[in-house]
């Protein structure tokens, strides 16, 4: 299967490349962060300006001209495509299973406080287990799972006050 990347530039236009885009492009390295792409006969210069490699966040020229590039790369398409994506752990009110599987444990009770980050519960699934941690700061308004129970893809586990 084939990698894909969602990039977003100047918090404006997004583009999805495939590996192989990438693999086909037809660029050479000037400098330690400059390269000269040529692409249906237009020619590039390129250079990094600055990047946040935790946030994915780089600045680039292009031309002479300055782009902020986001890059979001297949981890965090299917994060985003299960529903837990960053920056929108203040919107979620409950937990759902990713997968079908098996409750291994539940460390958690109703009414108890957690932090984001915290584990909430075990899940096995396909021989590996899960840990689903919290997304947010909460209190536990309900839990509809126990241990021992087998759940569905998308059923709701637990949800949030």
């Amino acid at each position: 299967m084939e990698k894909k990347y969602k990039l977003k530039v100047n918090n404006q236009y997004e583009f999805q490349l495939a590996e192989n885009d990438l693999k086909s492009l037809d660029s050479v390295k000037t400098g330690t962060d400059s390269l000269h792409i040529l692409e249906n006969n237009q020619s590039y210069h390129v250079s990094f300006v600055s990047e946040d490699f935790n946030g994915k966040t780089y600045q680039v020229k292009v031309n002479n001209t300055s782009y902020v590039v986001e890059i979001a790369n297949p981890l965090d398409l299917l994060i985003n495509e299960m529903g837990f994506a960053l920056n929108s752990a203040s919107l979620v009110s409950s937990i759902e299973a990713p997968m079908p599987g098996l409750i291994l444990e539940v460390p958690v009770a109703k009414g108890q406080e957690v932090q984001e980050g915290d584990a909430l519960l075990i899940l096995e699934a396909m021989k590996m287990e899960n840990t689903i941690t919290s997304p947010r700061n909460g209190i536990i308004k309900s839990i509809t799972v126990k241990q021992g129970q087998a759940v569905e893809k998308k059923q709701t586990l637990i949800t949030f006050e």
